[in-house]
């Protein structure tokens, strides 16, 4: 395969799997960012670093030249995918791309207010080959958005209640997206990923307690309190919305399902949530000074 595979969002949590999971392969890999050079710090100087930006129409002509296949997501603060995103496939198409692997939502089917969704309906519509990706909740969210809360309080605050949630890691889902892109068979397919089990906030908590060996205490805010205190925060508005819509459609069994896809597609089971705890247990440390304290 001499055409470059294209990976949109290559720094992200899913988007520098999938471009190691291609590397891995030794695929050729395209890895595209508003920042080049934090593509090259990341990857090394070899890699073929390309600037894209949804926001920058000047950069989507250039990251798609020579592509055939191509790796599409949602960055988080994008809530207009009719006028961000529907361009960019517009000119996948236009540039002879042939399949979109695109980041989507379990269960979006039932919930079509999501940008997924759209996003969704609309490759359908244009003509190209796709393939979606439908991912549960990351793990590598309890390591970034909720590691400070984590790490500093000792609690995890999200306005789900006794919700379960089917976990993914997000090398789960890279590896699966450089299958998809690299072998046959996948086109016009909609893959639900989960990790092995569905855990509400309690079990997830007595999780990081036993890995941490302290106590980790789950809170369940109600939503117009999250809401206010991601805005107090600094969270944009939009960005909050999503959230608080994904976490009440977590409290009402949007994310509890569980599916074997991610081991019928591998050959091998999904990471589990412990196993994830532990492998970056020292990112939700305590300074030595709040341990005393």
């Amino acid at each position: 395969m001499s055409e470059p595979i294209v990976v949109f969002g290559a720094l992200g949590n899913v988007g520098v799997e999938v471009v190691t999971a291609l590397q891995a392969l030794g695929a050729p890999v395209r890895a595209a960012n508003p920042k080049p050079e934090a593509i090259r710090a990341r990857f090394g100087a070899e890699i073929d670093a390309v600037r894209f930006d949804f926001a920058a129409p000047e950069t989507i002509a250039p990251a798609l030249q020579g592509a055939r296949r191509l790796f599409l997501m949602r960055p988080p603060q994008i809530t207009d995918v009719q006028r961000l995103m529907f361009p960019v496939i517009d000119a996948a198409k236009a540039a002879g791309v042939e399949q979109v692997v695109f980041l989507s939502l379990i269960n979006i089917e039932k919930n079509q207010r999501a940008p997924h969704y759209k996003v969704e309906q609309y490759l359908r519509t244009v003509g190209l080959g796709w393939t979606f990706l439908r991912a549960s909740f990351f793990m590598q969210n309890l390591s970034t958005t909720h590691r400070a809360e984590i790490r500093d309080r000792s609690e995890i605050s999200v306005p789900v209640g006794r919700g379960k949630t089917s976990f993914i890691d997000v090398r789960d889902i890279g590896t699966v997206a450089a299958l998809a892109l690299t072998q046959p068979g996948h086109l016009h397919c909609a893959y639900d990923l989960t990790g092995p089990e569905a855990l509400d906030y309690y079990a997830v908590a007595a999780q990081f307690s036993a890995v941490l060996d302290r106590t980790i205490t789950y809170r369940d805010p109600s939503l117009p309190r999250f809401v206010w205190k991601e805005l107090r925060g600094g969270r944009p508005l939009a960005f909050t919305l999503v959230m608080a819509w994904l976490y009440d459609q977590t409290r009402r069994g949007m994310s509890a399902e569980v599916t074997d896809t991610v081991a019928q597609l591998l050959g091998r089971p999904p990471i589990a949530l412990r196993q994830f705890i532990e492998e970056h247990r020292a990112l939700w440390a305590q300074p030595a000074a709040a341990v005393r304290a």
